[in-house]
């Protein structure tokens, strides 16, 4: 398993982060080959089921993950949503976590495990680099943009 975290201090409230981060359709624009959907559409919720599909024909496969924690950021609370990885090439799980720093931030953090079937572990290290890599453009893309 490889398993990387990202962290942002961004100049947004933190709700407006949220809202952000989980526009899951929003995800694919910086993933090469990638269209994210989210069932039920709309605003994400516990149950919520969000399936990215990677790749191009034949070779393409879905990252399915279920959204098992929404906790959204609500009076000075941090907001924290939990995806679990149910697909069958990719498994593990995601968090997102928005919070107000101790000067007033607003502060972003998204920590992934990601196991690849048939990848083996000797190349964890060079997937969580990656991971990072890509998930880090994807997070700083959606903060950037309304």
């Amino acid at each position: 398993m490889a398993t990387f975290s990202i962290d942002r201090t961004v100049p947004l409230a933190p709700d407006e982060a949220w809202r952000r981060l989980t526009r899951w359709e929003r995800h694919g624009d910086t993933v090469p080959l990638t269209r994210v959907t989210a069932r039920p559409p709309g605003p994400g919720r516990r149950g919520t089921l969000v399936v990215a599909r990677t790749g191009a024909g034949p070779l393409a496969f879905d990252d399915a993950m279920e959204v098992t924690v929404w906790q959204p950021p609500r009076g000075g609370a941090p907001g924290r949503c939990r995806l679990e990885k149910r697909g069958r090439v990719v498994r593990g799980w995601a968090e997102i976590e928005v919070r107000t720093d101790p000067g007033g931030r607003t502060r972003v953090v998204w920590r992934e495990e990601l196991d690849v079937r048939l990848l083996p572990a000797l190349l964890d290290g060079v997937l969580a680099r990656s991971g990072r890599l890509v998930f880090g453009r994807t997070v700083d893309h959606l903060l950037r943009r309304p």
